[in-house]
């Protein structure tokens, strides 16, 4: 019952977040410089009665209250208005794209979650000459962000080498998953580093405490202490680096997306930024927001099961 009264807590604070976050994306488009109208116009003079029909079709002139309302409305409907610039509903373009985000970031995640638990495991429990390698390796990563990884490696293994192609996403899902290697590598490659220092600090934490050593004295298998003493208790602390995980994911498939011509929501966020298509921006930081709020609440849930001592009382012990 506790567990079921704090998933429904966090359920209604996900549903409240959502709301006031729809409601400054919404506004933010008050906030930005030009407007819809000036790029339907491209420039052009128009006559009044020209304007009045453009501002007529996409309700621009009415007060900031009832357009939220309305386009709040629409949105719980899943219907995020019609795209200034490609002149249709920007739920159609968000089909059309979203598969291959969500592809890309999904391949990212599998890398970190592969290869930053794996250094990690390594270097908290080998020490040494390959702690030491890993710790050098993870620096390297860090220091080098999605948009510069995305360059290297496009200039190596696709331009040079010709081992994978420079960009798109091809045709069938074994094309396209060849096709979103390199960005998938390029937009993990930070995660992966930050991910295997957290875990091998969290592991290296652990090693250090009585029950790991009244369970080596008690004769119990190395590989068992590090795998259900160590690594078990270690892992609410690599849980809640996931939220963190995600919303780079989110933030930087803008970057990877436009060097790889992936043509994915990241690249249509882009581009309806710079050409000011209001309703197709609002459209998709809202589902990047939710996107990172549902999984920041998958982590919050799956947390207390993972480990036992997470409280899930008052607020302030389920914080």
């Amino acid at each position: 019952m506790n567990f079921l009264r704090f998933a429904v807590r966090r359920l209604a604070e996900m549903a409240a977040t959502l709301f006031g976050a729809s409601f400054v994306i919404f506004g933010a488009m008050y906030l930005a410089p030009g407007n819809p109208a000036g790029f339907l116009l491209a420039g052009r003079s128009a006559s009044p009665e020209a304007l009045r029909a453009i501002n007529a079709q996409y309700h621009l002139d009415d007060p900031f209250a009832v357009q939220y309302v309305r386009w709040l409305g629409q949105v719980v409907q899943g219907d995020f208005g019609r795209s200034i610039t490609y002149r249709t509903d920007v739920s159609r373009l968000l089909a059309d794209r979203l598969p291959s985000t969500l592809l890309l970031i999904s391949m990212a995640l599998v890398l970190v979650l592969a290869a930053g638990l794996l250094l990690g495991w390594i270097g908290a429990v080998r020490g040494g000459a390959a702690d030491s390698t890993i710790l050098v390796t993870t620096t390297f990563a860090i220091g080098t962000p999605s948009f510069v990884a995305a360059v290297l490696l496009q200039g190596l293994f696709a331009v040079k080498l010709h081992w994978f192609p420079t960009g798109g996403t091809g045709a069938g899902p074994g094309q396209m998953l060849w096709h979103l290697t390199l960005p998938a590598v390029a937009l993990a490659l930070y995660l992966i580093g930050m991910l295997a220092r957290v875990t091998r600090a969290a592991m290296l934490e652990v090693l250090g405490q009585e029950h790991v050593t009244v369970a080596r004295s008690r004769g119990v298998a190395e590989h068992l202490v590090v795998r259900r003493h160590v690594f078990r208790n270690a892992l609410g602390t690599v849980l809640t680096t996931g939220g963190l995980i995600v919303s780079t994911l989110l933030v930087t498939t803008v970057l990877v997306e436009s060097a790889f011509s992936v043509g994915g929501i990241g690249q249509l966020l882009e581009l309806s930024t710079t050409t000011k298509d209001f309703p197709t921006v609002q459209a998709i930081s809202l589902i990047m927001v939710a996107l990172f709020m549902t999984v920041n609440l998958f982590v919050d849930l799956l947390h207390p099961l993972v480990d036992p001592r997470v409280a899930l009382g008052p607020r302030k012990q389920a914080a």
